[in-house]
């Protein structure tokens, strides 16, 4: 059975504290006592958790980072980010995930309670803002990365969606595309009214059809377009899963792409330099998104000042053989 720090200090005689400032060599812990603490620990065996050695200075060192799934096209992107910052300024980290509904929540929810980590990152699970809202208002400092449009009552990440809507649009007029075919995700998503307003304020686009974030939407979008006779030049996906699924459909419709059909994507995932042809696609910024909103959540552990205002990085359009400059 593991042993815990509850057990050392009940065989010392004194308190979980005063344990955790003997492991944490704290001066106000006398000779003595300290001595005995560290006998008792060495007959048990007792190896220290992060979170006995922090309970001394209120702090656990670990920063909690909640996302919806691992299984997201970009979310290694980010979650690299983020453990190269946390990592440089001493500090772990500890992942939730809400692939369980209710019951991850539940789980995480206890972790929060149990005081496990010192702030908290979160990429935001449906249907959880309020939840991380009052749980910031409590005082758990909270930084969001991809606020998706809802711009939470707390810091947050974010890029420019409309931007690079417009930027999209503004290349594809360039390279003599007038006929737009618009595949976005689910519009309840801030993030997709932003593209879709971004590009229709450079090009009017009448052909949209909404789906969700995956290849089969792209797929099924082509596919709809075409058997209805629509007549477009260009496909305008919201991320590059839509784009690498309009892709195929193009391909076993034979339609040529680029020569027939240009097609833009949205991300810049790995995955977005290897369809056929390369995917022209809006880059969002996801690892720096991932490194600054951990350097935000630091500091606020730290006492600095945090941005009140979402802090919004740049897209950068990436010009590919999918849809190249005229």
């Amino acid at each position: 059975m593991r042993v815990t720090i509850a057990d050392v200090a009940r065989q010392a005689g004194v308190s979980k504290t005063t344990v955790s400032r003997v492991l944490n060599a704290g001066a106000e812990v006398d000779a003595g006592t300290a001595a005995r603490v560290r006998e008792v620990i060495a007959g048990l065996g007792y190896v220290p958790s992060s979170g006995a050695v922090g309970l001394a200075r209120g702090s656990s060192r670990i920063i909690g980072m909640l996302t919806p799934s691992l299984t997201w096209p970009w979310m290694g992107e980010v979650l690299q980010g983020v453990v190269d910052t946390v990592e440089a300024a001493g500090y772990g980290l500890l992942l939730f995930t809400c692939n369980r509904g209710a019951d991850s929540v539940g789980h995480f929810a206890a972790q929060v309670s149990a005081r496990a980590f010192d702030g908290l990152l979160v990429v935001e699970p449906e249907n959880t803002l309020d939840t991380i809202t009052a749980m910031h208002r409590r005082g758990l400092p909270v930084v969001m990365i991809d606020d998706r449009g809802h711009h939470p009552l707390f810091p947050s990440v974010a890029t420019t969606n409309r931007a690079g809507g417009a930027s999209a649009a503004a290349h594809l007029l360039a390279s003599g595309r007038t006929r737009p075919l618009v595949v976005t995700g689910r519009r309840d998503f801030g993030c997709v009214r932003e593209r879709l307003a971004g590009f229709r304020e450079v090009m009017p686009a009448d052909l949209v059809i909404a789906g969700e974030f995956t290849e089969d939407t792209g797929r099924s979008a082509v596919e709809q377009a075409l058997a209805q006779g629509w007549d477009f030049d260009c496909v305008v996906a919201h991320n590059d899963l839509i784009a690498a699924g309009a892709l195929r459909s193009l391909r076993a419709a034979g339609r040529v792409v680029p020569d027939d059909v240009a097609v833009v994507g949205f991300d810049d995932i790995p995955m977005a330099r290897h369809t056929e042809p390369p995917l022209t696609t809006v880059r969002q910024p996801m690892r720096r998104m991932g490194e600054t909103a951990a350097g935000m959540l630091l500091a606020a552990l730290a006492g600095d000042p945090v941005p009140v205002e979402p802090v919004v990085l740049p897209t950068e359009l990436v010009v590919r053989s999918s849809a190249p400059a005229r």
